[in-house]
């Protein structure tokens, strides 16, 4: 644990949950080889696009309409249908099986292994302070077994523009009847977690398990209050 300003011990937490409560690069991975599967046995007329082509389309778009970027369940959404119209589908057929491949990519989305050690701390925490969780994805925090932790979960989209934004830290804050300076927010994103956390007035610790080395982080433009490695040591932290 590092820490980079005076601490004083927050009144609430607010917690970032993909790659901060558990590894969600490998439930990526497999959303995505799943989409692809998906259509290889359903729209095989798709297969030309490729992984590199439906990257390209899915950069296209947000590029097109940059408030995508703040709900990733419709920019997946409309990835699918506009594929499914450049091979020659109608609008509402190209609807229909966009929505069948985004229910089949949310199915393996929500198969997440959270660690024991995660449902320990959030368990211990829980008992101490309120926690909301805010997130930038899509995950949902009921059926992987987080949802009882938490006061509320505010998620991009349905709640408002992505962090950094203000929206869901202002909600969090307004919810939790807290002010933003008291409330601690934990995350591994440098720039979302850390950057939002410390423009909207709460405090930043750094979710820093990769032991990355902070002054070679070229997007460290906000510096945490503190820093951890293990969810363990936030344990100390609200007890300083």
């Amino acid at each position: 644990m590092q820490f980079y300003r005076p601490f004083s011990a927050p009144k609430a937490l607010t917690f970032d949950l993909d790659d901060t409560l558990y590894d969600n690069r490998p439930v990526i991975r497999r959303a995505e080889q799943s989409m692809h599967d998906w259509l290889a046995v359903n729209h095989p007329r798709l297969k030309g696009i490729g992984g590199a082509g439906w990257l390209q389309l899915k950069k296209r778009l947000a590029k097109a309409d940059p408030m995508l970027r703040h709900n990733v369940t419709q920019w997946r959404f409309e990835l699918l249908k506009i594929g499914f119209m450049q091979l020659g589908y109608s609008l509402s057929a190209a609807e229909q099986a966009a929505g069948e491949g985004v229910a089949v990519v949310l199915e393996v989305r929500n198969q997440v292994d959270v660690p024991a050690e995660t449902h320990r701390v959030l368990a211990m925490l829980k008992q101490q302070l309120p926690l909301v969780a805010i997130t930038n994805g899509n995950v949902d925090a009921e059926k992987i077994g987080l949802a009882q932790y938490f006061d509320g979960v505010l998620m991009a989209g349905r709640d408002g523009l992505a962090k950094p934004e203000p929206d869901l830290f202002v909600s969090a804050a307004v919810d939790l009847g807290i002010p933003p300076s008291d409330i601690l927010h934990i995350g591994d994103h440098l720039v979302t977690d850390v950057g939002g956390a410390k423009q909207n007035g709460f405090k930043a610790c750094w979710f820093n398990d990769q032991l990355r080395v902070l002054s070679r982080e070229p997007r460290a433009k906000w510096l945490p209050d503190v820093e951890i490695s293990q969810l363990s040591q936030l344990l100390a932290l609200v007890s300083e």
